[in-house]
């Protein structure tokens, strides 16, 4: 039982091809109804595409400090999490270890 709607089937575009859309609407390569039709999307998904590259780019601009590198990539942000964890475990082990001393007193070595 086929029922045809007179829409076509949803296609997804990877993130680079939304990418090259977006700069073909921003430089005027291609209008947003040329852009849609040469994708092979509806004209409210390019719309879409460029509403969401433009809020990124103006998320990453306003995080951007300059003289200073880059918030980092999503390994840095990773590695500095690690490394907070670390240290939060490091800083309760010492804890533990010095209410057992108290606790458990410390026997001679000798």
């Amino acid at each position: 039982m086929s029922v045809s709607s007179g829409c076509r089937p949803r296609k997804r575009l990877a993130s680079w091809e939304k990418y090259e859309l977006f700069v073909q609407v921003l430089t005027q390569q291609a209008t947003q109804r040329e852009a849609a039709a040469s994708w092979g999307v509806d004209r409210t998904t390019v719309m879409h595409i460029c509403r969401v590259a433009k809020q990124g780019a103006l998320a990453a601009l306003a995080a951007s400090v300059p003289g200073r590198p880059a918030g980092g990539c999503p390994e840095q942000a990773e590695l500095a999490a690690a490394r907070c964890e670390i240290e939060r475990l490091r800083a309760t082990v010492t804890e533990q270890a010095v209410a057992l001393h108290l606790h458990q007193g410390k026997s001679r070595w000798d």
